[in-house]
């Protein structure tokens, strides 16, 4: 019988806190063997004093890096002034947060939230209830576009509309509404808007999917073809957004501005969850009171820790950063391909790597950047992504393709 008992002691060793884990979290991750206790700028540090280059960055959450002194400032500060008041009175930061992020976007208003997921389910919401109300859809008949190769969260709804075996396998009945299109294929997007359509949601590149950029022109088609077909443009820059792919949105590469940007994850500065939704109030103006809300939404601490990222982001640094030194990791693991990667694709400082399936799994890939003191995480078998903090170094960018090139050099001459 497992010994459920909590332990006697504060545990030091690695093994005792991953069997914790193990023992008491729920496994809806694979994580791989190391315990982290600290980190800062783009290093961690383990339990037992190994540091590590941190290539995923909290799925691009941490865009800033781990600790930065304005972000932490920026949290201090609020903690001992006022955490939360719920939304059912009126508080200094939202009021601040909202006008400089709705600035920020170009957009008229934010509905703030808590996780990425959140964020997109609102985006949802919001879609179907402009369809009835501005559109004119018959309730209950509106239809959203969607990807396949999609990642837009984890919930009842989202999953329903996934194309991974694994996110949707369990969790039936599902959300009807969704119509999946080809990603980066125009006509099939426009082959499924009717008059039902209320929306089309993409994210700009799918992260998740291995950073699939779409082809070029694919954002402006799609822009123009919401614009005459009347629905919504819907874009998730959860991941993609906020300086990742070296403009502040992944929008911006093509100049293209949705009706709807979701945002989150680096929005909260790998602090605390922030999400929130931007558009105009054609669109925002359908939320009424009782209609939509969140206890912590837009709480004062989310909302100054907001307000320290859209600092950041407005020096143009963190977007300058992403655009050359994601050129130079690119341009060092391109001269892998053929020895050992099968292809790269790059947009900012996020770059996907395809390895030849023959020569070791994306699992097996992240196992040998973990022994030389790299943290990355695989996806879709033998592919795996890297996205460093914007704050990494040039020296830093090189001992990422230089391990990269260790581990297949070790794997093919095995």
């Amino acid at each position: 019988m497992t010994d459920r008992r909590a332990p006697s002691a504060d545990p030091v060793d690695a093994s005792t806190l991953i069997d914790l884990t193990e023992s008491h979290v729920a496994r809806g991750y694979h994580p791989l063997p190391v315990v982290l206790r600290e980190g800062s700028g783009a290093w961690v540090t383990d339990v037992e004093g190994n540091r590590y280059l941190d290539c995923l960055a909290g799925y691009s959450a941490l865009n800033f890096g781990h600790g930065h002194p304005d972000l932490l400032a920026a949290a201090h500060e609020q903690l001992d002034r006022l955490t939360l008041t719920s939304r059912a009175f009126y508080s200094e930061q939202l009021a601040l947060f909202g006008a400089e992020l709705a600035d920020l976007t170009g957009k008229d208003m934010v509905l703030p939230m808590n996780s990425g997921a959140e964020g997109v389910e609102t985006a949802i919401k919001v879609s179907r209830k402009w369809g009835y109300e501005v559109k004119g859809v018959p309730e209950p008949e509106a239809s959203i576009v969607v990807m396949d190769g999609n990642f837009h969260g984890r919930t009842t709804t989202i999953v329903s509309f996934s194309t991974d075996d694994v996110a949707r396998s369990g969790y039936a009945p599902f959300t009807p509404g969704f119509r999946l299109a080809k990603y980066g294929s125009i006509s099939a997007v426009d082959e499924l808007i009717d008059d039902t359509t209320v929306a089309v949601l993409f994210e700009p590149i799918q992260g998740e999917g291995g950073v699939i950029i779409p082809p070029d022109g694919y954002l402006r088609e799609l822009r123009e073809l919401c614009t005459s077909r009347g629905v919504l443009m819907v874009a998730d820059e959860i991941q993609s957004g906020l300086a990742r792919s070296g403009r502040t949105f992944a929008c911006d590469h093509e100049d293209v501005v949705p009706d709807i940007y979701i945002l989150g994850k680096a929005l909260g500065g790998g602090i605390l969850p922030v999400s929130a939704i931007a558009a105009d109030e054609d669109v925002l103006g359908v939320i009424t009171p009782g209609s939509h809300g969140s206890t912590f939404g837009g709480n004062p601490l989310a909302a100054a820790v907001g307000r320290a990222v859209i600092s950041l982001l407005r020096t143009g640094v963190f977007q300058q950063r992403a655009t050359e030194l994601g050129q130079r990791l690119e341009e060092g693991l391109r001269g892998l391909v053929g020895h050992g990667l099968v292809a790269v694709r790059a947009r900012g400082l996020w770059a996907g790597l395809d390895i030849d399936p023959t020569l070791m799994s994306g699992r097996e890939m992240c196992e040998g950047l973990l022994r030389r003191g790299l943290l990355a995480k695989d996806t879709h078998g033998s592919t795996i992504r890297l996205a460093p903090p914007l704050v990494v170094t040039e020296k830093e960018i090189d001992l990422i393709v230089d391990s990269v090139a260790d581990v297949l050099r070790e794997r093919t001459s095995a």
